[in-house]
């Protein structure tokens, strides 16, 4: 946050002997090298806080402790609680007005190095747990292990493959003939003891981890689709606010604040994923309820192609207002058409992301082996992330395309030079092209039995990143038997 802040032309312009004005000609190179290394750090730290957060306060909320928490502590953490609450409001009422972009990065980077400092004078009273491992490490594991083993023939009976199941604690998962290739993993050596060949893991893998990782690759091709709905969502709190700040806020007299659109996409993500648990309990516990996750993703599908198709039409009506009243070089003047002509593309874009971040987060839910569940919250995050950087991609690689035989980039160092409505309109085709693979996709993959009993009971916690509510399904969400 600190390298984003000296990246604005004021902070450091007496250094790199630029001027000090928010213009293209005033950003000098070394300007660029810490915004986007600022960038690269940002991103870095905030999965490290993501990966990390959840895991650390389980550590230190142990039932011990608990119940050794003073009167003192207990007034603390509610206090502090509140600031969690109160500041993000604030900041989000507050930061509108302010116009330069030096302070709108110092405040945040100054409220950083004050919560880094705080929480590093609690470091000798932190509870410290040994690591466990990775289960992704089983994964490689298998994929070694088989590869180690490439020419030597598999046995035609399965009880001859490695397996511990004489031990009650550990659960099994019955041997498949699918991908035989990663049952090369789990073949016993007859040169070798047992116990020599379990001493390195490896080169000897159970039954149990091989078919688990057999139930991981035919799910790539539909984690795959998972990434276009996070560059459709990213166009809400990126060209959807910028088009909406220079529209005419005023009802009447009454001039409304920006956030009131957010306020609004919230309202409809929240009714449309509460439309979806009704519709996924309906099921019941019917076999069909394995599929509402699919059908789910597709809805929300058709509802990111409705959202690109109205908010092409409503940046063509922008445009025409803009050309009509001679405003293509006056990025700055307020434009003579109202805010709330973008309500409805906010809404779409609300069911959109209400409906899809929940089918997703069940289907990884009902999908993944146990053996990496524990996972499921970092893999949709990390999914959807994908779909974020894709949708820096989609501009640049869009931009390109626009240019070709001599026309004019899409994309200006203003939005009233630029043409939004196309790239909406490419989304909309994009969105519907990953909505026909998906459906594609799913008729070929073999769907498990859901594991989810009442999405009415469970909470939803709030995550970074275009998808900001991640449904929190760990009571159950739990397998129904090993």
């Amino acid at each position: 946050m600190g390298f984003l802040t000296m990246s604005t032309p004021p902070v450091l312009a007496g250094a790199m002997g630029t001027c000090s004005e928010y213009k293209p000609e005033c950003i000098g190179e070394g300007q660029k090298i810490l915004f986007y290394t600022a960038l690269g750090l940002i991103a870095f730290g905030m999965s490290g806080h993501l990966v990390s957060i959840g895991g650390f306060m389980a550590d230190q909320m142990t039932d011990s402790r608990a119940e050794q928490v003073s009167m003192r502590s207990a007034k603390l953490f509610f206090f502090s609680f509140c600031g969690v609450v109160l500041v993000p409001i604030i900041a989000l009422i507050a930061f509108p007005y302010i116009k330069p972009w030096k302070i709108r990065f110092g405040i945040p980077a100054i409220f950083t190095v004050v919560a880094t400092l705080v929480f590093l004078s609690g470091t000798c009273s932190y509870r410290r747990r040994k690591p466990l491992g990775s289960p992704l490490t089983t994964v490689f594991r298998v994929f070694v292990a088989s590869a180690l083993k490439l020419f030597y023939r598999i046995p035609r009976n399965a009880s001859e493959l490695y397996e511990r199941d004489n031990v009650d604690e550990i659960y099994v998962v019955q041997h498949t003939r699918s991908l035989r290739c990663l049952d090369k993993a789990a073949i016993i050596l007859p040169d070798k003891t047992l116990e020599q060949q379990e001493g390195n893991r490896w080169r000897l893998c159970r039954v149990t981890e091989i078919e688990e990782t057999k139930g991981l690759l035919p799910m790539i091709p539909i984690c795959l689709t998972f990434i276009i709905p996070g560059v459709v969502s990213s166009i809400g709190l990126t060209y959807f606010l910028e088009q909406a700040d220079h529209l005419n806020r005023k009802v009447g007299k009454l001039s409304v604040p920006l956030p009131i659109l957010l306020l609004f996409y919230d309202i409809a993500r929240t009714q449309f994923t509460n439309l979806y648990a009704k519709f996924l309990n309906s099921f019941g516990e019917s076999q069909s309820k394995k599929y509402a996750p699919a059908i789910g993703f597709a809805t929300s599908m058709v509802l990111a192609i409705l959202c690109c198709i109205t908010a092409a039409k409503v940046e063509t009506r922008r445009l025409d207002v803009i050309r009509s009243h001679g405003l293509i070089d006056k990025p700055d003047d307020k434009i003579p058409m109202s805010m709330f002509w973008l309500l409805p593309q906010f809404l779409l874009l609300g069911g959109f992301d209400g409906v899809c971040e929940v089918s997703i987060a069940c289907f990884f839910i009902d999908q993944f082996p146990p053996l990496l569940f524990k996972y499921v919250a970092h893999i949709f995050s990390g999914t959807l992330g994908l779909g974020t950087m894709g949708g820096v991609l989609s501009v640049y690689l869009v931009g390109i395309i626009s240019e070709r035989k001599g026309k004019q980039n899409w994309f200006q160092d203003t939005l009233n030079k630029s043409r939004l409505d196309n790239y909406y309109w490419v989304l909309a085709a994009l969105t519907a092209a990953n909505l026909v693979v998906f459906i594609v996709v799913a008729m070929w993959y073999a769907f498990k039995d859901s594991r989810l009993e009442n999405l009415e009971e469970t909470e939803f916690e709030e995550t970074d990143g275009p998808f900001r509510m991640m449904p929190n399904f760990a009571a159950s969400a739990e397998p129904k038997s090993s």
